[in-house]
């Protein structure tokens, strides 16, 4: 991935089309490459089952999936894998402010930025939940905002569930998301 030059998130939609897989982390901005069939597949299937989830428990909102803009500040723009927003006062051509669940299906060409950058930033901006999700180690992490920052609090590898917080009572066997893959 390539750094240019800082801009801030008017001169990124300025300078990129619509359509672009572009970050803006501090102003600095993130070319991403397009993501591979695995990819794809696990975060079809994990958004999904939370939109199924959604709409049988009654609960408001809407699942996103990447490419969508997030903008968070002036200077930081993130395209998550998958977004969950339930005040869609904040869904516009964009989604406006912090959602209160990010995905991130990670690649070994995104994994610092993940497990690091993205997280400090989605922590930063109080995203409530935020998950990581290994198709390669068929694994899924929950991370939880706390006073403390993120912190572990749903995890499986391989076999078991993993649960949400914010979608409460929703819960996945990994098996679902990663079977077959």
């Amino acid at each position: 991935m390539e750094v240019k030059t800082k801009l801030s998130a008017k001169e990124l939609f300025e300078i990129y089309p619509e359509e672009s897989r572009v970050e803006l982390i501090d102003g600095e901005v993130y070319e991403m490459p397009a993501p591979n069939p695995i990819h794809q597949r696990v975060l079809f299937r994990l958004a999904r089952k939370t939109q199924e989830y959604i709409e049988i428990a009654g609960i408001q909102g809407e699942v996103f999936l990447s490419p969508i803009d997030v903008v968070l500040s002036e200077d930081t723009v993130l395209q998550p894998d998958i977004v969950y927003v339930s005040d869609l006062s904040k869904v516009r051509d964009k989604i406006d402010g912090a959602p209160e669940l990010v995905v991130e299906v990670v690649s070994p060409s995104t994994l610092k930025r993940d497990i690091s950058d993205k997280m400090r930033v989605y922590q930063d901006y109080g995203v409530k939940e935020y998950w990581l999700v290994f198709p390669l180690e068929k694994t899924i992490v929950i991370y939880e905002f706390t006073q403390k920052g993120y912190e572990a609090f749903s995890f499986a590898t391989e076999k078991g569930k993993i649960k949400s917080k914010v979608l409460e009572g929703f819960e996945i066997e990994v098996d679902e998301v990663f079977g077959g893959i």
